[in-house]
């Protein structure tokens, strides 16, 4: 993500513009079909939970939990979870940041694949996507 510039007086609140790159993301994607996502924002705005689903063209489904706050001029998110199944409802894999897997280097971060669990950064949506597209176009 590129550095946000100072907040100054007058511009714009970051989580509006966290929400719009999301959706940007989303919206340029070739592979998905549909998505439902829903934005619950905290009573000053400056906190907001997106969730929601992405279905791709092959009916595999992305459940999207994000859970962020604006701290000075840049967005932190506090939880996250990337869970991409595919169209049975299987797991292909996992990224989040559930405070358990302590052995891992890259705690609380980790990947779940079906057989394992690997130490991880938090993604962007873009690079889940990519990793999706990847499978989608490998099958």
């Amino acid at each position: 993500m590129a550095k946000s510039p100072v907040c100054h007086k007058h511009s714009r609140p970051m989580i509006p513009k966290f929400i719009e790159s999301i959706e940007k993301v989303l919206s340029s994607t070739p592979i998905i079909l549909s998505s439902n996502i829903q934005k619950h924002f905290g009573p000053d705005s400056k906190t907001v939970y997106v969730k929601g689903n992405v279905v791709f063209i092959d009916s595999s489904v992305l459940e999207i939990a994000i859970f962020a706050g604006e701290i000075s001029s840049a967005v932190k998110t506090d939880k996250y979870r990337f869970h991409y199944m595919d169209k049975y409802g299987q797991m292909l894999f996992r990224y989040d940041n559930a405070p358990h897997y302590h052995e891992i280097p890259s705690f609380p971060h980790h990947k779940h694949t079906p057989d394992r669990i690997d130490e991880s950064i938090m993604p962007s949506i873009k690079e889940v996507l990519n990793e999706i597209s990847a499978i989608i176009i490998g099958k």
